[in-house]
């Protein structure tokens, strides 16, 4: 079992920058990937970033160039750091962590207001 911990949600103007956090404990040895989803309001939960334990990053192209998925394997934390926030970027973030079994974190709320 994974337990996951998020922080660093709240409301932020357009063109701001928020930076969360996700703490992983438990089977913690097992962790390959870690990442970001986020849900909007009426939509479905969608892919933000991954990386792996390599450091190997993906993300959507919705966030490229203004997101940026980091990884600290010693604290077992995954960060994303959002700049140039826009309205559209408001949405539930939900960690995620693959450990032989998908993981979620609890959801923390990042509102943009224009």
């Amino acid at each position: 079992q994974v337990q996951l911990v998020e922080s660093g949600g709240g409301l932020v103007q357009a063109g701001g920058s928020l930076r969360l956090s996700c703490a992983a404990s438990g089977s913690i040895f097992s962790i390959n990937v870690m990442g970001w989803y986020r849900q909007a309001p009426g939509k479905q939960r969608e892919l933000v970033a991954l990386i792996t334990s390599s450091g190997s990053t993906s993300c959507a192209g919705s966030v490229k160039g203004r997101f940026s998925i980091s990884r600290d394997n010693a604290k077992n934390t995954v960060y994303l750091q959002m700049n140039s926030l826009k309205p559209e970027d408001t949405a539930v973030y939900y960690c995620y962590v693959f450990a032989s079994n998908d993981y979620w974190g609890q959801g923390t709320q990042v509102t943009v207001s224009s």
